[in-house]
């Protein structure tokens, strides 16, 4: 059996490529990712710790109304993804078991990063721009 497990192991490192020794991982140790699944843009990271913000539409039923609010959530990153995140990348977290008194989610993966997404949105407003400028100028013919 303990040669068995010892296997295992060896080959799911292998397999992601990374050595990790953190109990807290969820590819490499111990620990089990279950439950609701977020996205959002990281907007500070801690030693271990990110903290990802997401919008979400709320109805009040009173006014009849949406309104907008944002959530902020903290979620363990592991030593072995730790290079991998910086600042603004769009990035996906589980909820696990509470880690501590207020990280109850671990990081999973990376979406985009945010080179990438501030390119996507150049592109979107350059066409929109030159849209609205096709617009104009047929206006005036």
């Amino acid at each position: 059996m303990a040669k068995e497990k010892k296997k295992t192991e060896e080959e799911t490192k292998k397999i992601v490529g990374t050595e990790c020794d953190d109990k807290h991982c969820p590819e490499h140790g111990t620990l089990a990712a279950r439950g609701r699944v977020f996205e959002g843009t990281v907007i500070k990271k801690f030693v271990r710790r990110i903290v990802i913000e997401f919008e979400r539409t709320i109805y009040i039923k009173k006014y009849e109304r949406y309104m907008k609010t944002r959530t902020r959530l903290h979620a363990r990153l592991p030593k072995c993804k730790e290079a991998s995140v910086s600042l603004g990348d769009y990035v996906q977290i589980q909820e696990c078991r509470p880690l501590s008194k207020i990280i109850h989610f671990v990081y999973i993966k990376k979406i985009r990063s945010k080179a990438n997404f501030q390119d996507a949105q150049k592109s979107e407003s350059s066409e929109k721009i030159s849209d609205i400028k096709t617009v104009r100028t047929g206006d005036r013919k």
